[in-house]
């Protein structure tokens, strides 16, 4: 499986107002491969990156690998419940970390 983590490659950083304001010449450019970090009052808010095709195939097998440690883990007799902490949620554990 590919390693899904992006390549360490230095951005350019763009003031928001420039974004907004050359939005078609940023994207032509990072069509090309460039990479722009987006700034507000000179604080990284966002990034403009190329677009990379997923891949399928490894996707696939991921959840394939997800499915057979399910199965294994069923048939020890470990469930997701007996998992969690007290108190949690699978629906708290799905979403730790994501910031709304």
């Amino acid at each position: 499986m590919k390693n899904a983590r992006l390549p360490l490659v230095a951005a350019e950083p763009v003031s928001a107002y420039d974004a907004k304001t050359h939005l078609p010449r940023l994207i032509e450019r990072a069509a090309r491969g460039e990479r722009f970090v987006i700034t507000r009052h000179g604080k990284p808010v966002a990034q403009l990156i190329p677009f990379e095709e997923g891949d399928d195939a490894a996707v696939a097998e991921a959840l394939e690998r997800v499915d057979a440690i399910r199965a294994r883990l069923a048939r020890q007799g470990v469930t997701l419940t007996a998992a969690l902490a007290a108190g949690e949620t699978p629906r708290a554990l799905a979403h730790a970390g994501h910031r709304y």
